[in-house]
């Protein structure tokens, strides 16, 4: 009798004691939720859902769920969906809009730009305003597009060439431009490059990154979204991702990247490895989400000469980050997996790579062609002497890729691809 209320008073208090640890528990997460929260400002704009879905974008989905049912579906499984956000919340346009068009009883833009995210997503926006990317279409005056337009090309299409039409205008941008009977021009759309030029005068294309309609943090933190526009012959990022120890780890260890998490804070959220929107742009334990791309950089190996990313602009006299802010806010991310002389030991390992490619490679070879250009022995024109294309193999290609290999650890495109 004693040992059965015994037994019946000992399995109460376990229970008890199990929904205090609950409730204890319950407090901590919350505490540590806002803790975190007050920490780390992470900057985005907060929008409370809809209550409802509005008429207009009702009688869109009247139509447009038999019509164009994958699109449909793609919206269902969004966070659009369930804020009630719908297709008139992002489409709809004032009558007077340069590119508005007369559908049903309503107007709309086919384009969504980034002035019409920003209604909710204004941080996100301005970050991405002072970014390199928000400066993509600014390849139109640039070498490679003078590839892309003479080179390779003719102006067989509406006066531009199908070349730059769907090479390089499809990463870096077009100039949206609207037809006298309202229509878009079909050599500046379908176009989501990083640095478009849209009809309401903003720069950028959101769906580059966040594909339409369903804009899923998966899609967006896989390397592959950055792939679209960074491989190639002179900007490998992603091959040389994928040849780097992080980027075998990620293909290796999958599915414990949690790439779903809200918050996705390497470290905590994960730890199997980093990708390209983890050290570029996603939360850590010190530092919020950013969408300027260049926040954490701290060399530019874009150009010819290799430079510190703020070096321009601090001799033009503009207050901007410091290239040693940035490389610590690098540090910042990689130190979630690593310790400090791994980190440090890896800079030393890089910034002498870009200095010997400056010393030997690039300023040498600059000097060469400055030299042969003053004494007349070529012309200012691109391209129209074999050492000019030389050259551009010589810094845009073989020496991008020596630079970028090594920033990332992909030691067969510091030698083979790039320095031999």
């Amino acid at each position: 009798m004693l040992n059965c209320i015994f037994h019946h008073c000992k399995t109460h208090f376990f229970i008890i004691v199990n929904i205090f640890r609950l409730i204890l528990f319950f407090i901590f997460i919350s505490f540590y939720s806002k803790t975190f929260a007050n920490d780390i400002n992470f900057n985005s704009t907060i929008q409370k859902p809809k209550s409802y879905l509005s008429k207009e974008s009702a009688a869109c989905i009247s139509c447009h769920k038999e019509r164009s049912s994958g699109l449909y579906q793609q919206w269902g499984r969004s966070k659009h969906f369930g804020a009630n956000v719908g297709c008139y919340e992002c489409h709809g346009t004032d009558s007077k809009a340069i590119d508005a068009i007369r559908h049903k009883d309503f107007f709309i833009s086919v384009i969504v730009s980034p002035k019409k995210c920003s209604e909710c997503h204004s941080t996100e926006v301005e970050q991405f305003n002072k970014s390199h990317h928000a400066k993509g279409v600014e390849i139109l005056g640039s070498l490679d597009n003078v590839l892309a337009e003479v080179i390779e090309g003719h102006s067989t299409f509406n006066g531009q060439s199908p070349v730059a039409v769907s090479g390089c205008w499809q990463c870096h941008g077009s100039v949206i431009k609207v037809l006298p009977n309202g229509t878009l021009d079909p050599t500046t759309w379908p176009n989501t490059g990083i640095g478009r030029i849209n009809p309401d005068g903003s720069r950028g294309a959101c769906t580059a990154c966040h594909q339409r309609h369903e804009f899923s943090l998966v899609q967006a933190r896989h390397p592959e979204t950055c792939g679209k526009c960074h491989l190639g012959p002179d900007h490998p990022q992603k091959e040389i991702y994928d040849e780097s120890k992080h980027g075998i780890n990620f293909y290796s260890q999958l599915n414990r990247m949690n790439l779903e998490s809200s918050k996705w804070v390497a470290g905590e959220d994960y730890d199997a490895a980093p990708t390209c929107a983890t050290c570029h742009m996603s939360a850590t334990k010190e530092l919020p989400i950013t969408h300027d791309v260049g926040d954490r950089i701290s060399w530019t190996l874009r150009p010819a000469i290799s430079e510190k990313i703020d070096a321009k602009l601090s001799i033009m006299g503009e207050k901007v980050k410091s290239w040693i802010e940035r490389r610590n806010e690098m540090k910042t991310v990689c130190k979630a997996c690593h310790e400090d002389n791994i980190i440090g030991g890896f800079y030393e390992q890089f910034d002498n790579l870009v200095s010997l490619y400056n010393e030997k490679f690039a300023k040498p070879g600059n000097e060469l062609m400055v030299a042969l250009t003053k004494n007349e022995l070529i012309t200012n024109v691109p391209f129209d002497h074999k050492i000019k294309f030389i050259w551009f193999e010589l810094w845009h290609h073989q020496g991008r890729r020596a630079r970028h290999g090594a920033s990332m650890q992909a030691p067969d495109y510091t030698q083979w691809h790039g320095y031999v």
